[in-house]
């Protein structure tokens, strides 16, 4: 059987990681704790679970603290893991049955990041989770930092669930990807990043200009090229350039088969501007692409069924197909059966339907 250590950098962690730290240990044989400054009881905390708690000073580098918690590990495979991620019960026996006969150099496993009130996933993507220590992995990035796969790679289904409760500090990534533009060109991913940080910062104009470099640069992931798109659509949606919003997404379509989160995103800006037939054509065409569990890239799993189905109950609604846009509603609510707006709908119906007929 294989062995595991689990590497973590933390700080500032002590209301999430018992819970981490709890949902992990059956599964792992090994945990390293590396603190990058905590002045809350995160250290206490950590030694409830492990007496391999070691010091890092905070280089505004998330790349340097992974290397230096990777370079204490001792068993066959390195895990990471955030404080606020959890793994859920059966997914820590699926991963215990993998560690059994697992030969792999790279294990990669879904990571769910958001979720709606029913805890479905609506935002996932895969990422690389564990990897065989002799191989010497080392991390890149000084922030949204990444290791590239090589060798073996395994995709297993064993997910992650990021549960975030708290930001320690909303402003640290584009400080970072700020600080590293004054003294070089940034790479691609890190002005992909770069541009995205901007956009959650609401500083529109200059993501936008961002995200045209990176969609110039050659060497850009097709995958992040694709996000690039759909975020920039949405910035121009923002400061009200729906044309070039439109174009955005569709120029999407060059890099790889179109994906639904773009197709709702065509849908939603069509039905904004009145085009409630195109509309409907693009949310029928987002209901056709098939979820991926384990797609390189993110996904919106919402977006392959219960949003289109909710779009389309509107668009039929406002196109005064009422039976049409009720088998859309209930489509959606056998997905999400205490939804909130399928059961508005339903009494929207109701009271359609009584109307019509008294």
């Amino acid at each position: 059987m294989a062995t595991i250590s689990l590497c973590m950098i933390v700080r500032d962690e002590e209301p999430v990681l018992a819970r981490c730290l709890q949902s992990v240990r059956d599964a792992v044989d090994e945990i390293i704790l590396v603190d990058t400054g905590s002045v809350d009881r995160t250290v206490e905390v950590a030694m409830q679970f492990t007496d391999k708690v070691h010091t890092f000073p905070w280089v505004d580098d998330f790349a340097a603290a992974r290397n230096f918690a990777f370079s204490k590990a001792s068993m066959d495979y390195q895990m990471w893991l955030d404080a606020d991620d959890v793994i859920a019960p059966e997914d820590c026996r699926a991963l215990l049955a993998l560690k059994q006969d697992l030969t792999a150099d790279v294990v990669m496993l879904p990571y769910h990041v958001s979720f709606d009130a029913s805890g479905r996933p609506t935002f996932s993507y895969e990422r690389e989770r564990l990897f065989r220590r002799a191989c010497g992995f080392t991390w890149e990035g000084a922030v949204h930092e990444t290791i590239t796969p090589r060798g073996v790679i395994l995709h297993a289904s064993p997910a992650v669930c990021h549960k975030k409760e708290h930001v320690n500090d909303p402003n640290r990534n584009l400080r970072i990807l700020e600080r590293l533009r004054t003294g070089r060109s940034l790479t691609p991913r890190e002005q992909f990043y770069y541009a995205r940080e901007l956009f959650y910062h609401d500083r529109c104009e200059e993501a936008l200009t961002a995200f045209r470099e990176f969609l110039q640069a050659p060497d850009g992931w097709y995958e992040d090229r694709i996000s690039a798109c759909l975020t920039a659509a949405r910035c121009c949606r923002k400061l009200g350039r729906t044309g070039t919003a439109q174009a955005f997404l569709c120029s999407s379509f060059i890099y790889a088969l179109p994906r639904a989160e773009i197709l709702c995103e065509l849908g939603s800006l069509l039905l904004e501007q009145g085009r409630v037939r195109e509309a409907v054509y693009w949310y029928e065409q987002a209901l056709a692409v098939p979820l991926s569990p384990l797609a390189p890239g993110f996904q919106e799993p919402d977006c392959h069924d219960y949003i289109p189905l909710m779009q389309l109950c509107v668009c039929y609604d406002r196109l005064g197909n009422l039976e049409k846009a009720c088998a859309y509603n209930e489509r959606a609510g056998r997905i999400k059966p205490e939804d909130v707006n399928v059961l508005a709908n339903r009494r929207y119906f109701r009271d359609q339907l009584r109307s019509s007929t008294g």
